[in-house]
């Protein structure tokens, strides 16, 4: 990325420090921001009528945030995004990109590598919720976070895993780990 770029890009992003439990996109309004995850971790959820949370994704650092969907088709968001420990991040305007994109090439080259890459990770997450059991989908999440146990609650983990809290109790038992 040449140094022109990255400076367009800096300012149209603002720095931010969010604190834990934080949301940066709430379910039932018009998303316009997305953004950059430089520190900590966030969760997408799902909540239903009922009040229980159906944790979709989690986020780690170096990854783009925001409810593309509600952008995009510029609808009230089905989810919520969340920061699950203190994070620090860049906040863009959705727009202010599109904008960027339509004027430089280099920013619309990036822009679709960060598509490509969201997509591919919903793909992974696909593939593991349809292939892999729950001690494997819990492997694989403690490969991408190993410290996982010790970050959140574990509720949370086993509504990311589409497992009961105490199947989750089972599958670290069986695996000797204690948080």
């Amino acid at each position: 990325m040449s140094e022109e770029t990255f400076e367009k890009l800096q300012k149209i992003s603002s720095f931010k420090v969010v604190e834990a439990n934080t949301p940066m996109a709430k379910a039932g309004e018009v998303a316009n921001k997305i953004y950059l995850l430089v520190s900590g971790l966030m969760r997408v959820y799902l909540s239903s009528e009922s009040g229980k949370e159906y944790n979709k994704n989690f986020f780690m650092p170096l990854s783009f945030v925001g409810s593309f969907t509600s952008i995009i088709k510029k609808q009230p968001s089905k989810l919520t995004y969340e920061t699950l420990t203190d994070c620090k991040l860049y906040e863009i305007d959705f727009n202010e990109i599109v904008s960027l994109c339509q004027q430089d090439i280099e920013i619309s080259n990036l822009y679709n590598k960060i598509l490509e890459k969201i997509f591919m990770s919903y793909e992974e997450r696909q593939l593991e919720l349809i292939s892999m059991d729950a001690k494997q989908r819990y492997l694989q999440l403690k490969k991408r976070l190993p410290n996982i146990d010790f970050m959140i609650p574990q509720y949370q983990i086993a509504s990311y895993l589409s497992i009961t809290p105490v199947q989750l109790s089972r599958i670290r038992k069986t695996l000797n780990i204690n948080p």
